[in-house]
């Protein structure tokens, strides 16, 4: 099995640890934009260009299904990506979990980036999922950024510029960016009492359940949760930077879902 995601740097990482962690045995390709990053400022058509060239060049490694892991290129260039390469290769998207956040009610903050924040997008996620919750939308303006330079002094910033943004006693927070994933200890730190709501979880046992519906093979096992993942080995490792065969970068092992892949061995 191979799985491969797709973002502008290594917010991806959280959605790559949890394909790991379900399935140990899956090969991962990793396909990023460094000479683009960050899709955030950039207009909705030159996302959508950005994130479906890479996924081109990710599909040219035949995976068995491909995760946009990332909330921009998700709400701008899923159509894209999707009209290219469905139905033959599954696609999956991001999607902020507010759903379930808001499921418990009361206060619920989104922390996400600025262009996210008030976005149409946003705003009617919130509509059709925030039930009786009362949401707040909390932009962070540069944390993304950090978290991908590994500037822990900008990050700390950043989080707390954006915990002074969210109300006293929220009960949950939603991270509307994949970036942000990476430092959710930090985040919870900032925000005593709040539950954590990410999507890495939620986006990589989607991406299993399409690869059992579409292969219906009986070399191909069916979804097993975490807890039950079966190995049948420890699965290979490609990273595309631009299209181009690279190295993980280094960065990326300043957090704990790279440094783990950092392990995993290459694949030609």
């Amino acid at each position: 099995m191979k799985i491969a995601l797709v973002d502008s740097g290594i917010g991806l990482l959280a959605a790559a640890a949890a394909v790991r962690r379900m399935r140990p045995d899956a090969d991962l390709v990793l396909s990023c934009d460094p000479e683009g990053m960050p899709w955030g400022p950039r207009t909705a058509q030159d996302v959508s260009d950005r994130a479906l060239r890479c996924a081109l060049a990710a599909a040219e490694r035949r995976p068995d299904a491909l995760i946009v892991a990332c909330n921009t290129a998700s709400v701008h260039a899923l159509t894209a990506v999707r009209a290219a390469l469905e139905p033959a290769l599954p696609v999956v998207g991001t999607v902020p979990a507010i759903k379930p956040a808001a499921a418990g009610g009361g206060a619920v903050a989104i922390w996400a980036t600025p262009a996210t924040t008030g976005s149409a997008y946003q705003r009617a996620l919130i509509a059709e999922f925030g039930g009786g919750a009362e949401v707040t939308e909390v932009p962070c303006p540069g944390l993304a950024a950090a978290v991908q330079a590994g500037d822990t002094a900008a990050v700390a910033a950043a989080i707390a510029a954006a915990a002074a943004l969210t109300p006293v006693g929220v009960r949950a927070v939603v991270l509307g960016c994949t970036h942000y994933e990476l430092v959710t200890d930090r985040i919870a730190a900032a925000v005593p009492g709040a539950a954590l709501f990410c999507s890495a979880d939620a986006v990589a046992t989607q991406a299993l359940r399409r690869i059992a519906a579409v292969t219906d093979s009986p070399d191909t096992p069916a979804f097993r949760a975490p807890s039950d993942a079966v190995s049948t080995g420890h699965g290979g490792l490609e990273v595309l930077l631009n299209g181009r065969a690279a190295a993980l970068p280094a960065v990326a092992t300043d957090y704990a879902e790279g440094a783990a892949l950092a392990v995993t061995p290459a694949t030609a």
